[in-house]
């Protein structure tokens, strides 16, 4: 059973791990040195955290949001993330301590640019800010390198996100928006067509509740990056871990995602390896059709958990929108989706032909004319 396009046993290299922090800390730095010590020691590459400000994320009528943990108010839980600048500057530190990367996810202009300040070595762009394209040229303006997250998305969306970002390196990562993500939808053998496509390195965001299965296709099949989420214990409070690794599997994943990139040619794929532990019925699932669609579980949060235009004040009929009357936001189920963001400058200096409550989405139905 040979993956499409996979690498031979020379060409293998050892893909980045990263070890998915996100907001698991709490705000706790006591808490995140745990962590990262705990990345460290299980091999991971970096350690990868969440610049949250809630304003650069969601509209505060946003309301309940169901997530792994159960159904929580999404904009005051990120409110109640938020931390000042200097907490992040702290858990670099600590990550140069552990001898570990650090690497942060940006949500809109004021944490894009508070990392920049900080002078980080990358930026790691989720997967419903791909389509957040004033964000993604802002970051990409800073020259550093970018891993995109491409969960949530169509050809199309990242053939866009790539052209904003073309002055820079970028990789991208494979991943299916849903949490906990089914192993069966990862259609793991689109991970060298979209190298192919793009020219470009293709990882993969794997968020199934395996340690092993999902990581160690995906390396058969030349994937240049692994990341996952980790968590001291998965009934921690995180909104994340119930469905991270505990430092124990984060350390097996990584030892079979080593040993699966090895340069030893007698060594046996990782394809082999797990048609051997899962049966080759399960592995030819995960590995799919190789076809970039929206996997089932994702295909309802597109539009929606991925970023449009929407009021953030009461706009009146007939007024001309100005630039902060609206911003590039999520949905989610609650709010209707607005407009792409790639339309925002035509959207600001357009008159109004109704009046546009604070949060809704900014329709074409709203607009008139340019001023």
């Amino acid at each position: 059973m040979a993956p499409p396009a996979a690498e031979s046993a020379h060409e293998r290299h050892s893909p980045l791990i990263i070890a998915e922090i996100g907001t698991g800390h709490g705000g706790d730095l006591g808490r995140a040195r745990e962590l990262i010590a705990a990345a460290s020691a299980a091999g991971a590459d970096c350690a990868k955290f969440q610049w949250v400000i809630a304003d650069e994320i969601l509209h505060p009528a946003t309301g309940s949001v169901r997530l792994p943990g159960g159904s929580v108010d999404l904009y005051q839980r990120f409110r109640s993330l938020e931390q000042p600048a200097p907490f992040y500057a702290q858990l670099k530190q600590l990550c140069a301590d552990a001898g570990i990367s650090f690497l942060c996810t940006p949500f809109g202009p004021a944490s894009a640019a508070g990392l920049a300040d900080m002078g980080v070595e990358r930026f790691k762009i989720a997967s419903p800010e791909l389509n957040h394209l004033p964000l993604l040229r802002q970051v990409a303006n800073f020259g550093k390198p970018m891993i995109l997250s491409t969960g949530v998305s169509t050809l199309a969306d990242i053939e866009r996100a790539l052209s904003v970002c073309a002055t820079v390196e970028v990789t991208l990562l494979h991943c299916i928006t849903a949490y906990p993500a089914r192993e069966e939808e990862y259609n793991l053998a689109v991970i060298p067509h979209m190298a192919a496509l793009f020219g470009v390195p293709v990882g993969i965001s794997d968020h199934s509740m395996d340690p092993i299965l999902v990581p160690a296709v995906a390396t058969a099949l030349g994937a240049a990056a692994v990341e996952k989420h980790i968590t001291l214990s998965r009934s921690d409070p995180g909104l994340d871990d119930p469905i991270a690794l505990t430092p124990d599997d984060f350390a097996e994943m990584v030892r079979t995602v080593r040993d699966a990139s090895q340069n030893d040619s007698s060594s046996r794929s990782g394809v082999e390896w797990a048609v051997d532990r899962y049966g080759e019925n399960r592995v030819t699932a995960v590995m799919g059709s190789g076809k970039k669609s929206l996997a089932p579980g994702e295909a309802a949060n597109y539009g929606r958990s991925n970023r449009s235009i929407r009021a953030v004040r009461d706009i009146a009929a007939g007024a001309v929108i100005e630039a902060p009357d609206v911003a590039v936001l999520r949905s989610e189920h609650n709010l209707e989706p607005g407009l792409p963001p790639w339309v925002l400058e035509t959207v600001v200096g357009s008159r109004t032909t109704r009046a546009v409550a604070d949060g809704a989405g900014i329709a074409w139905s709203d607009l008139i004319r340019r001023a």
